[in-house]
């Protein structure tokens, strides 16, 4: 056996020297040493036209704004014609997504949301957005983070041994006891600054303010911290794992890279980038629900209800949760009805399905508007400690059930009662006609009048909650700015 073993090993060794001698080569864009033994680049662009249609049905689709498309395109081509790998057929797309992220495939695919571009504040943001991710394509790290993961999945673990000698990237021995899903979650730290350090030479080279990445970073940094806060989860890390790097580590680096990097009259330019997301769907698209204050609408599903005061909404493909004092939920979403057919009634579905964990008591049938429906309560053992929880669901029709939970710690059960009854009968049908007139909230223009505040500009924005932080992280002002008369400014609108 030890005999067999010792063979094994010096197999290994060999093999795994041969793959690092033969697939080690500079990168054109960084000049280091890098590890791709297992995605040439012809194979990149295969992957990236494969995954491609993948990204765009999985996002939202694209964002049915040509005009905007074309611009995004235009700064996109520039950048990558100034990089180091110009000859790469670059596709750049917007999609249809509300949340704030831009990411790029191998082989010159590059994604921002309109989420990120709503958030912008200039030209000179966007394009650092894009520049980082071309900066991920030409120094090829999904190739390095493919070829990591494929050594891990072989056996080689004699490259953590051998591999900082000739280019590997570095814990691999690390990822070898996570497995390689863990690999190919996100980029590593050294990556992410690998690529905020090439978005600063190609919009630089271009002639945009290398400030442009900084700011865009400060900015993400708010909107992230005031997410988290609306959510109630202040002081809660995001990020993922130790291997990415914090915001604030990105900002003192882009904070430097721009120092470095002098451009004369740098390109900004806020009106023209302003003038192009005019109009800009901010937040939820009408096909998966509209959420407008403590209003939910889903004009696909004709229905329409109001979550509490101080209850936050937050809606994804899954379900829509609002959250409120205490951690206090509610969450909607549809039930199976196929199930509730084999249940045989709603009552049954409730008692036997749906609210099995629950043993819910107090059950009783309901009329909300017209729908008939039933409710009933129990407790639930969440990590977080007891939860009081009722149930409620609805028959909209034969293809339509709806539900409802409400989950509350004790000791905020009966003081929210009331609540989330007016939320229960607040849940009605919608007309075809108000169905067909829902609209989603926008990111709208306003030029500054002599006498306005952020206070006055903010309050009649549709947003339940820290309207005047809104406004600000949108328009890039610090806590004690105001914004001047004759000012372009970004208002959240219906």
């Amino acid at each position: 056996m030890m005999i067999f073993c010792r063979s094994h090993y010096l197999s290994l060794l060999a093999l795994g020297a041969v793959v690092l001698l033969s697939a080690c080569s500079t990168n054109r864009a960084t000049g280091n040493q890098s590890f791709t033994a297992f995605m040439s680049e012809d194979e990149e662009k295969k992957v990236g036209a494969t995954e491609h249609p993948k990204i765009i049905k999985g996002f939202g689709g694209e964002y049915p704004d040509a005009a905007l498309q074309s611009y995004v395109n235009r700064i996109g081509k520039g950048l990558a014609a100034v990089s180091e790998v110009p000859d790469l057929a670059y596709t750049f797309t917007i999609l249809n997504d509300p949340k704030v992220n831009a990411f790029a495939l191998p082989g010159g695919y590059v994604y921002i949301t309109r989420g990120l571009l709503a958030l912008a504040e200039n030209e000179a943001e966007m394009a650092g957005v894009l520049a980082h991710e071309i900066g991920h394509i030409t120094a090829r790290h999904s190739a390095q983070r493919h070829s990591t993961t494929m050594a891990t999945n072989i056996g080689l673990t004699v490259l953590g041994v051998i591999g900082s000698a000739v280019g590997v990237p570095s814990g691999l021995g690390q990822a070898v006891s996570m497995g390689a899903q863990a690999v190919v979650q996100g980029y590593s730290r050294e990556q992410e600054l690998e690529a905020d350090m090439l978005g600063v030479r190609y919009i630089s080279r271009l002639g945009y303010s290398p400030d442009g990445m900084t700011t865009f970073f400060k900015k993400l940094d708010a909107h992230s911290k005031l997410e988290a806060k609306s959510a109630g989860e202040e002081g809660v890390s995001h990020n993922i794992m130790s291997t990415h790097p914090r915001t604030s580590d990105r900002i003192t680096q882009a904070i430097h890279l721009a120092k470095t990097k002098k451009v004369d009259n740098p390109l900004i330019q806020r009106d023209a980038y302003l003038a192009q997301i005019d109009g800009i769907v901010f937040g939820d698209d009408p096909s998966q629900g509209v959420r407008k204050g403590r209003r939910f609408i889903h004009p696909s599903l004709r229905i329409e209800y109001v979550v509490p005061p101080d209850f936050v909404l937050f809606n994804s493909t899954k379900n829509v949760t609002a959250i409120g004092p205490d951690d206090a939920r509610i969450i909607f979403d549809m039930a199976n009805p196929d199930a509730v057919r084999q249940a045989g009634s709603l009552r049954q579905y409730l008692e036997a399905h749906w609210g099995r964990n629950i043993n819910p008591q107090g059950v009783e049938s309901l009329e909300i508007n017209g729908m008939a429906a039933v409710t009933g309560a129990g407790q639930l053992k969440a990590s977080a400690g007891t939860r009081d929880v009722r149930l409620l669901v609805m028959e909209g029709d034969k293809d339509k059930i709806f539900q409802l939970a409400f989950i509350t710690p004790p000791q905020s059960t009966e003081k929210l009662s009331t609540e989330f009854r007016r939320t229960t009968y607040s849940f009605r049908r919608l007309s075809l006609s108000e169905a067909a007139a829902v609209r989603p909230l926008k990111i709208r223009t306003h030029k500054v009048r002599q006498g306005e505040s952020v206070a006055s500009l903010a309050k009649d924005m549709p947003v339940e909650k820290y309207q005047q932080e809104w406004f600000r992280i949108l328009n890039s002002l610090d806590e004690n700015q105001q914004p001047s008369a004759g000012q372009t400014v970004k208002l959240i609108a219906e």
